[in-house]
């Protein structure tokens, strides 16, 4: 994780908003990428997520001062740090914001403490070492300051970079997948303790990350990118949980997306069928506006689904398929069953206990069990 920030800790903070607007063009091995995007960000939590190449990073370059957009303007707290039309380009260092990365970037030679303090050289000696041992404590690290980064693991090299950027206290923080190459229990510990450390300080964080778990732990806005331009933004639960972008819903962890036809509407229970592809299978999905032949796409998460072994009776679920597992397999603690329904596969996650409870094998005959509000209808 690299670690670039201001070494100034008196900023004036009249506003916590951060608000970018900007166009940059670069080439590309596929053509010429077109990053055009327009968003505010409130003090708290606001995620950036995509699949690689969607431009994320390159929006956090042009915040912190590292590369220049084409034009636009990009303001914190009503200052204009760039601004196209009026040739205002704040410097990097002079921007107050702090800047890390997944890629480490702590001084080999000095002492997790002395990481910590390297921001501070315009205090005495005696305030360095009270802000730096204040900030190891609030990181949970206080105990490792007298070691050097080969001395300690990833997850705590990991909170001494946070430290460093943190203690010269930002006017705006921007985390490009910070976590990524840490264990879960790892994540998850240091998770806690930038949200508690964002209770307190409450500036504007933009957050990168791959990862559906951390955009619901920290998000408190959630932004998709894709191809350079803005195609969802809003609370992590309506982005996220209910997706209306394919995109959204393959990003989101959707293993289920098919091809589908709307044969008939139902207004008066709020629901219409749908048939998928060329199989004979239909489906009671939410209500939308499509006429009846209309083409639309149904994405279910294979969470959602549920396995039976016997035919159901006296369930709410209005979708009881039955199928064939045609394969199992074994995914990090868990099991995908992949499941044939009248030409249809379904991917079905499942626990181990479950796997034995139901003595589920190949070939084995089954029903696939899905809740109308678990068929999301996507737009591409």
């Amino acid at each position: 994780m690299e670690v670039r920030t201001a070494p100034a800790l008196a900023v004036p903070q009249t506003s916590s908003e951060l608000e970018v607007r900007i166009r940059k063009r670069f080439p590309h091995p596929e053509g010429t990428f077109h990053l055009h995007v327009h968003f505010r960000a409130l003090a708290g939590f606001t995620i950036l997520f995509g699949a690689s190449g969607a431009g994320k990073t390159t929006v956090l370059d042009c915040i912190a001062g590292l590369t220049d957009p084409d034009q636009g303007r990009i303001a914190l707290g009503g200052e204009q740090l760039y601004d196209s039309d009026g040739k205002r380009n704040v410097p990097a260092w002079k921007r107050h914001i702090g800047y890390v990365l997944q890629d480490l970037a702590l001084f080999p030679h000095l002492t997790a403490e002395e990481n910590v303090a390297y921001g501070l050289r315009q205090f005495g000696a005696a305030e360095r070492r009270a802000r730096s041992r204040e900030m190891l404590e609030a990181f949970r690290i206080d105990r490792l300051r007298e070691r050097r980064p080969a001395q300690i693991s990833g997850g705590e090299r990991q909170r001494v970079a946070l430290a460093r950027t943190l203690v010269t206290e930002p006017r705006a923080l921007l985390l490009d997948e910070p976590l990524a190459a840490l264990d879960r229990p790892t994540r998850s510990s240091i998770v806690e303790d930038l949200r508690r450390w964002n209770q307190r300080y409450r500036i504007p964080i933009l957050f990168v990350t791959h990862s559906v778990e951390e955009v619901f732990a920290l998000g408190e806005e959630v932004i998709v990118l894709e191809a350079g331009k803005i195609v969802a933004q809003g609370q992590p639960r309506d982005v996220i949980d209910a997706p209306r972008l394919e995109t959204v819903a393959q990003l989101a962890g959707f293993e289920n997306i098919f091809d589908a036809t709307v044969l008939a509407g139902h207004e008066d229970r709020g629901t219409m069928t749908c048939r998928i592809g060329t199989a004979s299978l239909d489906l009671e999905t939410p209500m939308i506006r499509a006429e009846a032949g209309s083409q639309v796409r149904i994405g279910i998460r294979a969470g959602d689904i549920m396995l039976a072994t016997e035919s159901p009776r006296g369930l709410s679920a209005r979708n009881i398929l039955p199928g064939a597992i045609q394969k199992l397999e074994s995914r990090a603690g868990m099991i995908s069953a992949f499941v044939n329904c009248s030409g249809a596969e379904f991917e079905v996650h499942l626990t181990l206990a479950a796997r034995e409870a139901l003595s589920l094998s190949s070939g084995k005959n089954v029903w696939v069990v899905i809740k109308t509000h678990s068929c999301h209808l996507l737009r591409q």
